[in-house]
């Protein structure tokens, strides 16, 4: 599945822009490190839910291939594939997704979120901080005047174990850093493949050819060289002091029984990774349920080439259906492990796409373009009443018609869940008050 959108921007390029590399490359020393310095808090909600999974299908996915298809509507909107009926009376999803179509009483769908900002950099931010960006950025930026919700929800809750309280998978998405948070509250990255036999997450295993008692003996001596005497007599001011610390808490987490047990996806029957599918988002979704089982309160999967300008109906063909067994089978797997009720589910993009189908240049083949005005958002588990769909569009998909709701209500309904106050007020390094979300109401369908 590609990984880059409409403006051909790669995550190499993301980082050498220089917005991004800050924390989409950071290892595990950099993570603790980052970790920290955490503030305590105050003002919290009750949660309804104590961990979150959150999908970012990267680019923007069509409303009208996913759960907003317009049956009625004329083919040149409709598009090529078709619509099946779900357990809902009178509520169809496309024909790609059977699984999720069959237990819609598991999750809601929101049908009525629209924005203004069109373009990847803006859309992204928008619906991953609930902050619209505060000058006109370019299609391809990384962007970061906010803190993303990952960040915030690693700022107020810590993990068990040693454990980051933010991981996101594959990569970070552009808008997914912690802004003045600082670099503490940046998502620790695992970028390898669970899918792949030689699987290995960077930095919380013994480097090849290391074993555990040279590890011991390296720590020790480590430990010596620390008794002597510091070129600052004030430890507190040194900053070989602090990387200790932090190459300690690697140390930890290198030797820790929760970190091992997590990231041992090899240890799932088969019959589990089967159900989850053998596609990268089976496995990252069988892999973020076993980060969400261990305690980390806040991951983000991100997949990308949603872009689809061309060859919509072929690559929705073949990219939704792994999501679609996925996402069933985290919910029937959550359901069975008693961790449904506490574990929040959100699939989204940054926006939705065209009603009308166009081709670009000489290309044959159909596409959509990007649209802001109407997308589908996906919420399953934490509390979440299932069997509903909040809001809707109009007959032809050009708008959000019924139940207009904004990325700061969405955000909002994040943090409510989870037990942030949206109506908080953070404070940057310059001591600059920030209201967390400008408008903190959740979506009321979706708190129970």
């Amino acid at each position: 599945m590609g990984s880059t959108n409409c403006e051909g921007v790669s995550r190499r390029e993301g980082i050498q822009l220089g917005l991004a590399g800050l924390f989409a490359g950071g290892g595990l020393v950099g993570a603790l490190k980052a970790r920290s310095v955490s503030a305590a808090t105050e003002g919290n909600v009750s949660p309804q839910a104590d961990r979150c999974i959150l999908y970012w299908l990267d680019g923007g996915p069509s409303h009208f291939e996913t759960f907003d298809p317009k049956p009625e509507a004329p083919r040149e909107l409709r598009g090529e594939l078709n619509s099946i009926a779900t357990t809902l009376p009178g509520v169809r999803f496309c024909e790609v997704l059977p699984r999720l179509a069959a237990r819609t009483e598991d999750f809601a769908i929101v049908r009525s979120i629209r924005h203004n900002h069109g373009n990847h950099g803006a859309g992204n931010h928008y619906m991953m901080t609930g902050m619209p960006t505060r000058i006109p950025v370019s299609c391809g930026a990384f962007v970061s005047f906010h803190p993303s919700m990952g960040s915030v929800v690693a700022h107020e809750r810590a993990a068990p174990g040693g454990l980051p309280s933010y991981f996101s998978l594959p990569k970070m998405s552009r808008s997914g850093g912690p802004n003045f948070l600082g670099a503490k509250y940046a998502p620790f990255v695992v970028d390898s493949d669970p899918n792949k036999p030689d699987f290995r997450v960077r930095d919380v295993v013994l480097p090849r050819g290391l074993d555990g008692g040279r590890f011991a003996g390296r720590q020790q001596i480590r430990q010596q060289i620390d008794q002597l005497l510091r070129l600052n007599e004030d430890a507190a001011a040194d900053p070989a002091v602090a990387l200790d610390e932090f190459y300690q808490q690697g140390h930890q987490l290198i030797t820790s029984k929760e970190a091992q047990q997590a990231f041992d996806i090899f240890s799932e029957p088969e019959r589990i990774r089967d159900q989850y599918g053998r596609s990268e988002i089976g496995q990252r979704t069988l892999l973020a349920r076993r980060l969400v089982e261990a305690g980390v309160p806040f991951i983000t999967i991100v997949s990308g080439g949603w872009d689809h300008h061309t060859n919509i109906f072929e690559r929705n063909q073949r990219d939704v259906p792994p999501l679609d067994q996925a996402l069933a089978a985290l919910i029937e797997d959550l359901q069975q492990r008693g961790m449904f009720e506490k574990t929040l589910i959100i699939v989204l993009g940054e926006f939705g796409r065209t009603p009308a189908i166009t081709r670009i240049g000489s290309n044959p083949k159909p596409g959509r373009n990007h649209w802001s005005n109407a997308m589908s958002v996906f919420f399953a588990g934490g509390g979440t009443p299932g069997g509903q769909i909040v809001g809707s569009t109009d007959q032809q998909g050009y708008s959000a018609a019924e139940r207009v709701l904004s990325p700061e209500n969405f955000v909002s309904t994040v943090y409510s869940k989870l037990g942030v106050d949206p109506n908080k007020i953070f404070y940057t390094p310059l001591g600059r008050p920030v209201h967390l979300v400008s408008d903190p109401t959740p979506i009321a369908e979706l708190m129970g």
